[in-house]
């Protein structure tokens, strides 16, 4: 074989090796997940995603350990329009279903009564950074609302870390997750995100409004249902808007974004050894700690 027919062959090989390659990290950021009980997000379209899929290992690794720049939807206003629109509920007539579950590492503290209270209107996650204060929507999930309101008063968030920032640099999404009440968030516990209550409840209003910016969202397995239990997400930019129709929607936060955003701009830790692959593994390296969510 002469040299020009050796560079020739090498050429074509590192293209193939190049285009496997290619394949591989599409077929990767395609699975791109969230774990929240086996919460599974998938990016279905849009420039975050593409930006995601191009990327290699290694500079999906120095992407996480440099500052993360939000996408330009992220300057946006939050929504400020609860997604109910439906006549107000009676109360005597809703009655909520509870299961317990062992299925997933968890923090046990009861069940929340069957009764739920459609007069409460605010949630209010208190932080080391600051007060996030979130409208919600009773009467469009009286359910969801019903079992944050009893988990708050339990304490089950008291002193409980947000063990995913995900930032479209490292999952092609930006949002914060929290309600593992066993996450360490240090980048080394391999079941981060896998945390529940003990037990799971069924959808409501899902999809009853986009995941936009400030929406905040219950987590569950991907097409999966009723398996909603103590985690929830807070979008952080419009580009959420991609997922598919299938989480329960808690409300909108009123305040407190800037506080999260803050945290994002410090970056990421990337927990090589989390054992379901995009799950809890990338905690803020500016940690948020819930010192308490109150429910009223």
């Amino acid at each position: 074989m002469s040299g020009d027919d050796r560079q020739s062959e090498l050429a074509r090989e590192h293209k193939e090796r190049q285009a496997k390659r290619a394949a591989e990290q599409t077929a990767k950021a395609r699975r791109n997940t969230f774990i929240g009980a086996g919460v599974a997000v998938v990016v279905v379209a849009g420039g975050v995603f593409a930006a995601t899929t191009l990327m290699g290992d290694d500079d999906k690794t120095a992407a996480a350990a440099s500052t993360p720049t939000p996408s330009a939807s992220t300057s946006s206003p939050a929504p400020t329009a609860l997604p109910s629109t439906a006549p107000p509920k009676n109360a005597s007539k809703v009655s909520c279903t509870y299961k317990r579950d062992d299925s997933a590492p968890n923090k046990f503290v009861g069940l929340p009564g069957k009764r739920p209270n459609l007069k409460l209107k605010t949630m209010t996650v208190s932080t080391n950074h600051g007060d996030i204060v979130i409208d919600v929507d009773a009467n469009a999930t009286p359910c969801s609302v019903n079992s944050m309101a009893f988990l708050a008063r339990k304490g089950f968030y008291d002193n409980t870390k947000c063990h995913r920032l995900a930032t479209p640099e490292t999952a092609g999404l930006f949002l914060l997750q929290c309600g593992d009440p066993q996450a360490k968030a240090d980048g080394r516990n391999p079941t981060d995100g896998q945390g529940t209550a003990g037990y799971v409840y069924a959808d409501e209003a899902a999809g009853g409004m986009s995941y936009t910016k400030g929406v905040v969202f219950l987590t569950q397995p991907d097409g999966a249902a009723g398996q909603n239990s103590s985690q929830f997400a807070i979008s952080l930019s419009d580009e959420n808007g991609q997922l598919e129709p299938q989480y329960s929607v808690l409300g909108i936060v009123r305040s407190g974004l800037e506080i999260i955003e803050k945290v994002a701009k410090d970056g990421v830790i990337v927990n090589g050894d989390d054992i379901v692959g995009d799950g809890g593994s990338t905690a803020p390296k500016n940690p948020i700690i819930i010192k308490r969510v109150t429910v009223k």
